[in-house]
């Protein structure tokens, strides 16, 4: 051993995210202490001491007493303030402080000689700048200020949020990197300091054991100072090792790596087999940190895969695609591509570029999936944990690479308790490696061989719901897809028309095993028990199998019907309808025996090569588990297994499609929404009508007239509930009378449902232009600029509806015995063929200006309609069901945002870093006030405290408005980091804010806590800050009542701030609307206390979770209202039964907490102009547009079956709002009976369409009223009984037709 050089004491502080360099900085340590005796050298990982305090405190006491302090790759706030006051107090006394690839605001305490980044700015920083990726470029969307105009006019979004930055020159830029230093050696002065500067990224971007220690060497030769100056100019530096850029990797190769394909050992091997694809992180190899790959490589190359794993320098992976993902036709040469590397494709932790990650995957059109190792916690705490991700690790991990188009999400290795360098997870590895084989099997398998498992839903069972989902008409959907699905070859007995599919399987042989479907299969219990891996859990919840559900004691039944290659079948109960109580344990909660013997079936016996969940949705994704980042405890991990998954879903919903997408490693499809229309008049509204024209056209000289004509449309407004029987015909309340009837007039409706491979009649085209004309306006428009925009669509388009579209070759047009209109013939697109823009005549350029809409937003409606006339959905199924990449899409609702189409792309959320963005916050703030000017307008004062409702289906839709009206009510914004992501909350003065400060009680979806975790911990950020600030108590109700609560509760400060409650983890709502649904409650306050239970969960600003039910009690028993937005166009507070679960149950439980019902409000940003309705004037708008409308209900009963069973659906949620919040009139039950079941030829006709409904509809009426919440007349009572009799007699075969 040579003797050290000296044995001074020098100490190195190194701090970086994480600790995949901690083993070659260990032998660099250990190179560096034969040359140095006295030196001393720690690297501190933010992602260790971020969530250890002891750790935290070693990192701290080292930077204070460091002589030379590296820092680098800390761009989280979170991070960088947990150091950044040491490093500053540290900057001017230690020797040399260097910071690169970080945000700006650390970067620049840089001081290296001469060289001082907080002087101004140089040629230097600005090439730094650059380097790191402009902090500031981030999506238009965030960065424009939107104008008082457009946050009054219209509400469709124009720009896109694809791409947050340009598009990424990595490789240019190392080599600049290189060069620099070389150039800069001959300049004098502080140009040497840059020139170290830059050397020192050269070393660390290549950070090998011998490059980190070559590094450091630099450092102190350079700039050691004081009692080690003496080390100056005595070590001996070696130049950069340089590695290849872009090259590939073997754990078999002599030296790991080699940039030749040849040398791989898969090129070794004759016969050619699947090949998988491998990108990793450069910087993991050349620290030999590699045993996590290594596992995955393995594992793949076990089942017969040859493994072509690539790098590239930084974090651009598209030059490692174009070297070695092609062949020389520039066609894939691999089967799947497999990113390891837990970022997006093209960027990084610190941006992506999602448009130029998307065109690299549509070139390569391979399935693509993006696995993760965690990175900010250990392994055994993730798989202990019940959360999974951390949020950083979820937003950065999953969220971002999504947005490229990445699915099948898992976790495959990390850090273990004693070890800095990484390990892989067997069990993950060898889940992940059969994914990747079935995938590949899927994708070179023939049509003829291929073997589908489709699964449909039916909750609640025995309501004639099976073969329901939302928006969709499921049956002719699914007959479309079988005739498809038979011309492209699989081997399928396709039934004789849509009505024999529905027949056979609602039917079939169900009378004789007294079942509610079809028995496809029936399970002898033996064999279940023998193979069930999960046996024993499922009996502790459910008793010994069968089980009482599915079951005739001997075995358990599989409902479906198998038509050979094609099996349809229909996903079990959850099991808890019939016992509510259940939902209180759902940390305890399995599938039934039935539910895991149903996927163990498609799984083992009839041994399905893919799965595809069919319409939104079902319950396999909401099985208990972890939120994100699932491990084999979970049980949507579990009961998918290794089958490819795939899931057709509505394109508004992309938070729940998400959770499908996470939670049950499914592939989005997206399907679209059904055509919008107004609503219109009818009846007595429409005579009501002529009447106010009538009025109105009248001159002020003819008083007699008028005044009769005021008396006639008072009695009309009052026989329709329109106003109160006591009130009176002024000019004012008339006024008021004629906007409601233009507001119920031109609200938008649904016209019916969603049909697989159908293209829009010409009506129903006409219809989605008047609905998005008047979403880029603000409202209403002329329908000379309806039509005219129609025309060019339609010659644009080729609309099928144009009798001069031949159909396409090989399409046949489906039964027209169907009980639905029959489908067009299909213009077929090349796939997601993108059209040009369109040439716009300066005739309907001057129309649309002279409705207020621009060249632009005329051009995206008519692209819009241009993607409505053609079928990529059916595409989008068969390109995935062939192993094919399906392409990303942003969802949401198509009137909001155009850009939802063309369906059939893998759909997901606004990015994550992003909400709320700079148009969310502005059009929040101004909700915020519109709310506060409305509740005072009702005569309740200035309110103190709100509970507010959050979903994440409206934030990730509407970039985060929602959440942004919490953060204004309270005062507050978010606080964005350098590089534009979502860092914090931050307090708007009382001066600029010109308000008090509203106690905001925020009960979040369990899906905005899955997917918005950073937006969580802001919310409960914001509220901590403004109960921590010193304001009069008189302009802070949040500290005013923080400081009530800590007296009261005798709580510490940090719990008395909590207002930010959700579910457990894993959990998911408050369960009120199975309750209501299931009939299965005695009392109202059984439901506040329900509610109270499961949403008691209440988040801290770090995002740790704790159960706090008495904190919760202690804050609703403050508000003053209660209030959530409205989620879509298409749906209504009465059209999903989460509206009533969540705000209904929060409005119940409040007022059990406080002993006083409280105002319940609904913000409308849906159908143009926002608006703030009371809940009552919400319900009542809904159910003259929908429910009782004919334009609503014939539309629905279109679809035969499953129309009749929505318009239940819209009763039971009616009823739900009765029961939570008793804000529904009498008026609305008496006219439904009416409407439904007094008139003997409807009440038949639903009967025919769907008997089980149909009883539910009257036996829902006569519940409410047994609960007092209408009381009908002796004869309407009566009607009601005799159709109940009449409806159960049909569904037990002892039916007269009633017309006989």
């Amino acid at each position: 051993m040579k003797t050290p050089l000296s044995q001074q004491a020098i100490r190195i502080c190194v701090i970086t995210l994480d600790a995949h360099l901690a083993s070659a900085m260990d032998l660099a340590r250990e190179q560096l202490v034969q040359e140095l005796g006295g030196l001393s050298l720690n690297l501190h990982a933010a992602a260790e001491f971020a969530a250890d305090p002891a750790k935290l405190k070693h990192c701290l006491e080292d930077i204070a007493a460091a002589d030379i302090i590296v820092a680098n790759m800390l761009f989280l706030e979170e991070h960088i303030r947990l150091v950044f006051s040491a490093l500053e107090a540290r900057r001017l006394s230690c020797d040399a402080m260097l910071v690169c690839l970080s945000a700006s605001e650390v970067t620049k305490l840089t001081r290296v000689g001469r060289f001082d980044m907080q002087k101004p700015s140089s040629a230097a920083m600005n090439f730094l700048k650059k380097l790191r990726g402009s902090a500031r470029q981030v999506d238009q969307a965030n960065q424009e200020e939107p104008s008082s105009e457009a946050l009054s006019k219209g509400y469709m979004r124009q720009s896109s949020q694809a791409s947050s930055h340009p598009s990424s020159s990595g490789q240019k830029q190392m080599a600049m990197l290189r060069r620099l230093p070389k150039i800069l050696r001959f300049i004098p002065g502080t140009a040497q300091d840059v020139r170290i500067y830059f050397l020192c990224m050269q070393y660390w971007l290549a950070g090998s054991q011998g490059n980190l220690g070559n590094m450091l060497r630099l450092l102190i030769d350079r700039y050691a100072s004081g009692p080690r100056a003496h080390l100056r100019g005595r070590l001996k530096i070696q130049d950069p090792i340089e590695y290849p850029e872009v090259g590939l990797y073997h754990p078999s190769l002599e030296t790991g790596v080699t940039t030749e394909l040849a040398a791989l050992p898969c090129f070794q091997d004759k016969v050619r087999r699947p090949r998988v694809g491998v990108l990793v992180l450069r910087s993991y190899l050349l620290a030999d940190n590699v045993a996590h790959y290594d596992a995955v490589i393995r594992a793949l190359e076990a089942r017969g895969m040859h493994v072509i794993t690539a790098f590239a320098s930084g974090l651009d992976a598209r030059a490692a695609i174009e070297a070695y993902f092609f062949d020389q036709q520039g066609k894939a040469s691999i089967d799947v591509l497999l990113s390891l590397t837990g970022f997006s494709l093209v960027g990084g932790p610190a941006y992506n570029d999602a448009k130029a990650a998307q065109d690299i995957l549509q070139r390569l059109d391979v399935p693509y999936i993006a696995a993760q190792a965690v990175e900010f916690q250990l392994l055994d705490q993730w798989e202990q944990s019940e959360r999974g991700l951390m949020p950083v690790e979820s937003t950065m991990m999953v969220a971002i690479p999504e947005l490229d188009g990445a699915t099948g999400s898992m976790v495959f290795g990390g850090r273990g308790p004693s070890q800095r360098n990484m390990s892989a997870h067997p069990e993950r590895v060898g889940t992940l490696a059969a994914r990747v084989d079935k995938l590949i099997k899927l994708r070179h398998q023939s049509a003829q061989a291929r073997k589908l498992a489709i699964v449909i839903f039916g909750f609640p069972p025995n309501a004639g719901s099976l073969g329901t989902a939302a928006h969709l008409d499921v049956f002719a959907s699914l007959w479309h897809l079988l005739q498809r699905l038979q011309r492209e070859g699989y081997q399928l007995e396709l039934p004789a028309s849509l009505e024999d599919l529905r027949e056979r399987l609602l039917h079939g042989n169900a009378m004789r095993y007294g079942t509610i479907a079809n028995v496809a299969a029936s399970i002898p219990v033996d064999s279940y028990i023998e193979r069930e891996t999960w046996i024993d859990a499922i009996s502790a919840q459910w008793g010994p199998a069968p089980g009482r559900l599915q079951s005739d004691g001997q075995s358990i039944f599989v409902y479906g019907l198998d038509l050979g290659g094609v099996f349809i079948g229909v996903q079990p109960a959850l099991g808890y309808e019939g016992d509510p109580m259940r939902l209180l344990f759902e940390k305890q909660f399995t599938p039934t025996h039935a539910f895991a013997a149903f996927y163990r079936y498609l799984r083992e016996q009839f041994q399905a090569d893919a799965i595809l969940h069919f319409g939104t949705h079902g319950a396999l994704e909401f099985m208990p588990g972890k939120q994100c980042g699932m491990s084999q405890a979970c049980w949507p991990d579990r009961l998918i297994g290794d089958t490819p998954h795939f899931y057709f879903y509505a394109a508004n919903n992309p938070s729940e499609a998400t959770i499908a997408k996470r939670r049950a490693s499914a592939t989005l499809l997206s399907y679209r929404t059904p055509p919008m229309a107004q609503a219109g008049l009818y009846a007595g509204l429409h005579g009501l009508k002529t009447l106010i024209e009538r009025w109105r056209g009248l001159a002020p000289e003819l008083h007699d007239e008028r005044e009769s004509l005021q008396a006639l449309m008072l009695e009309q407004a009052q026989a329709l509930h329109l106003m109160p029987s006591d009130s009176s015909a002024s000019e004012q309340s008339l006024a008021q009378l004629q906007a409601r009837v233009l507001e119920i007039e031109q609200c938008l409706i649904p016209e019916g449902m969603h049909q697989l491979g159908a293209v829009p009649s010409r009506q129903s085209l006409m219809d989605w232009t008047a609905a998005m004309l008047q979403a880029a306006c603000g409202n209403a428009v002329a329908k000379t600029l309806v039509l005219a925009v129609l025309e060019l669509a339609l010659q644009r388009g080729h609309a099928a509806s144009q009798p001069a579209l031949a159909p396409h070759a090989g399409l046949g047009a489906p039964s027209n015995q169907s009980m639905v209109k029959p489908m067009q013939p299909l213009q077929i697109p090349q796939p997601l063929q993108i059209p040009q823009p369109f040439q716009i005549p300066q005739s309907l350029q001057a129309l649309a200006a002279a409705e207020g809409l621009s060249l632009d937003g005329l051009q995206t409606v008519m692209q819009a309609l241009s993607y409505l006339q053609q079928d990529h959905e059916s595409e989008g199924l068969i390109r995935a069901l062939e192993g094919r990449f399906i392409p990303a899409s942003a969802g949401g609702d198509i009137l909001r945002n155009p850009e939802v189409l063309p369906a059939g792309r893998n759909i997901h959320g606004f990015d994550p870093f992003r909400i709320p963005s700079r148009f969310a916050m502005a059009d929040g703030s101004a909700q915020a006030e519109r709310l506060i000017a409305r509740h005072q307008a009702d005569g309740h004062g200035f309110p103190e405290s709100v509970a507010l409702v959050l979903w994440g289906s409206d934030n990730l839709k509407s970039e985060g408005a929602p959440l942004a009206q919490a953060l204004a009510l309270m005062g507050a914004a978010p606080r964005f980091d350098s590089y534009g992501r979502l860092a914090g909350a931050q307090l708007i003065s009382l001066q600029q804010l010109k308000r008090p400060r509203i106690d905001v009680i925020m009960s979040l979806s369990g899906i905005f806590r899955d997917l918005l975790p950073l937006q969580t911990r802001v919310l409960a950020e914001a509220a901590y800050l403004a109960a921590s600030v010193d304001e009069p108590l008189s302009m802070n109700f949040i500290r005013r009542n923080t400081l009530a609560h800590q007296e009261k509760q005798s709580c510490d400060f940090d719990t008395a701030c909590l207002r930010v409650f959700s579910n457990a983890d894993g959990a998911y709502g408050a369960n009120i609307n199975h309750l209501i649904e299931s009939s299965h409650w005695e009392e109202e306050d059984e439901l506040a206390g329900l509610f109270s239970r499961r949403k008691s969960f209440a988040y801290d600003r770090r995002g740790e979770a704790s159960q706090q039910p008495e904190m919760l009690k202690c804050n609703l028993s403050q508000v003053s209202l209660a209030y959530q937005n409205l989620d879509a166009a298409e749906t209504g507070v009465t059209s999903l039964d989460q509206y009533f679960d969540s705000l209904g149950g929060m409005s119940r439980a409040v007022q059990s907490a406080s002993g006083v019902a409280i105002p319940v409000y609904i913000s409308d940003q849906t159908q143009g102009v926002a608006k703030v309705r009371s809940l009552q004037e919400q319900v009542d708008l809904e159910a003259r547009s929908r429910m009782l409308n004919p334009k609503w209900y014939e539309a629905m009963l279109k679809h035969g079956y499953e129309g009749v069973r929505q318009i239940e659906s819209h009763l039971t949620n009616t009823m739900g709002w009765s029961a939570t919040t008793g804000k529904v009139p009498a008026w609305v039950y008496q006219e439904v009976t009416e409407t439904f079941i007094k008139d003997r030829a409807m009440r038949e006709r639903l009967a025919s369409l769907n008997p089980n409904a149909s009883a539910k509809l009257v036996q829902r009426l006569l519940e409410a009223h047994e609960r007092q919440y209408w009381q009908p007349d002796p004869q309407t009572l009566q009607s009601l009984r005799e159709a109940s009799d009449d409806i159960e007699d049909r569904i037990e075969g002892v039916y007269e037709d009633l017309s006989a």
